[in-house]
């Protein structure tokens, strides 16, 4: 299928984490959101290395990381991204998040007190309640959903990822976002993901976006489905020093979509 390839790793409470850098001089940090991985990010990564030096890395559950039985909440995401960080050796760094990503940045600068020169959030999941009828059900049958057969779990993930996109996905793209999920323990892993989604963990800093210190840039799909743009008229309202960009003729995975776009978005608002 995909031959993304992650080149260093990471351990993370025993478990491996796996990420890459490219390009040089000040750090931009990326973070994929869900059911991605950083292969999502391959258009981001191209634009901004010409630039930025740009440290991304997949998720625990997600990609290439840890799959295991384990904790894959956004409960313990920021408190990778932190440890990342720290091990990186890279302080206050530029930070984009897409969706989840949009999340763990957010819980990493309000709970943990991250540090951030800039933050830019794509689409993110930020405001509660959310969570879609599909991730109730799989959180009420987890243990029957991966009991599939193969190829039925691969038609669900592709017919899932496919309702991202306002435009259609090529099958590069497509077979790209499914490799992860393939074989015995990815099938697991992509179930484990969604039971334990939970808007608890958006609730821990839905009061506290006053807590905000960074600049923040809002990027959000004028076609999105998953979140409407609605949401991200909302958060701009609540972020004092913040500002949203909407993205025509693109969903919520804006990130195969109109990536060109939004390095320019991003580029402009760094440099400003």
């Amino acid at each position: 299928m995909s031959s993304w390839n992650l080149p260093f790793s990471y351990e993370f409470e025993g478990r491996e984490v796996r990420y890459g850098i490219q390009g040089e001089g000040v750090p931009v940090v990326l973070v994929h959101g869900t059911p991605w991985s950083s292969f999502n990010l391959r258009h981001l990564i191209k634009g901004l290395s010409s630039y930025y030096k740009v440290y991304y890395f997949d998720l625990l559950g997600y990609g290439s990381s840890d799959k295991s039985e384990a904790d894959v909440s956004l409960g313990i995401q920021n408190r990778l991204l932190d440890s990342l960080i720290d091990y990186w050796q890279i302080e206050k760094p530029f930070i984009v998040g897409h969706d989840f990503g949009g999340t763990t940045v957010f819980r990493n600068h309000i709970l943990d007190k991250r540090d951030f020169y800039k933050i830019v959030v794509i689409d993110p999941v930020a405001l509660s309640p959310w969570g879609s009828p599909f991730f109730k059900h799989i959180e009420k049958y987890e243990m029957a959903f991966s009991a599939v057969p193969d190829y039925i779990h691969l038609a669900i993930v592709e017919a899932y990822i496919k309702t991202a996109a306002h435009q259609k996905l090529n099958q590069t793209t497509i077979d790209g976002i499914l490799a992860p999920w393939c074989g015995v323990q990815g099938k697991s892993a992509f179930y484990r993901q969604i039971a334990q989604a939970d808007s608890k963990f958006t609730d821990d800093f839905q009061e506290k976006f006053n807590e905000v210190r960074s600049p923040v840039l809002i990027l959000w799909g004028e076609e999105d489905t998953w979140i409407p743009c609605k949401q991200g008229n909302e958060l701009q309202r609540k972020i004092e020093n913040s500002k949203l960009v909407t993205i025509p003729n693109a969903g919520h995975l804006v990130i195969e979509e109109k990536p060109e776009i939004l390095v320019q978005e991003i580029l402009k608002f760094f440099q400003s």
